[in-house]
């Protein structure tokens, strides 16, 4: 594949803070689907989740500390930048009129948020500016039912890159990644009770927090 039509993978959450378990599904995406770069996308308000403990800020601040000389992963902070809820379809909007229509564009989705697609806003638009990747652990089940999206995830084929780079969007794949099983809130609260988030995270991760006290039942929004 010439670097034109490698795919450009993009990863968003809170990152609410940011751990190895996030990093390592990133690297293991990145590799094993060719892309060119892998984006990481924090949300500022997301529609489905409880307002992050993190400010933007500081959630930003952790995302580039971790990444830091990683040139194939890149932080993208327009969600933090942008007024209202974090819609994923306004994102892909974006990148497409960004990058052209060619580029194959890879949204990672955990299976429970490839499930709730359905309540996502103007879901049906998805498919028309990206593929979507279903990550998953080795063996996972197949949730059984026919409600929407499951027949998507019944049809979907493993993920590869060169089946990716035919088209630049438009097909649901799944991809089994060995996940680390690191809990954002396991981390969040370690550091609510004093206690040390260390080799869950990265170090320059682990210092942030602590300098900033991020976490901490005292701290304030704005860190």
């Amino acid at each position: 594949m010439n670097d034109r039509l490698r795919p450009i993978a993009l990863l968003g959450g809170t990152f609410d803070p940011v751990h190895h378990g996030h990093l390592r599904l990133a690297l293991e995406c990145l590799e094993r689907l060719e892309a060119q770069q892998l984006r990481l996308i924090p949300a500022a308000r997301p529609p489905h989740r409880a307002t992050p403990g993190g400010s933007p800020e500081a959630r930003l601040a952790m995302l580039q500390l971790a990444v830091a000389g990683q040139p194939d992963f890149v932080v993208d902070d327009r969600e933090l930048r942008r007024r209202g809820p974090s819609y994923t379809v306004d994102t892909l909007i974006e990148l497409r009129r960004e990058l052209g229509p060619q580029v194959p564009l890879l949204l990672l989705l955990g299976l429970d948020a490839f499930l709730g697609l359905p309540s996502w806003h103007r879901a049906d638009e998805l498919l028309t500016l990206a593929h979507l990747v279903v990550v998953h652990r080795p063996g996972w089940p197949l949730p059984s039912g026919d409600a929407p999206p499951l027949p998507l995830l019944r049809e979907a084929a493993p993920a590869s890159a060169a089946a990716i780079a035919e088209q630049p969007h438009g097909r649901v794949w799944h991809l089994a990644v060995p996940a680390l099983e690191i809990s954002a809130s396991a981390i969040r609260e370690l550091c609510r009770s004093g206690r040390s988030p260390r080799w869950l995270l990265p170090d320059e991760v682990g210092q942030y927090i602590a300098q900033h006290r991020i976490y901490c039942v005292n701290a304030t929004r704005n860190q």
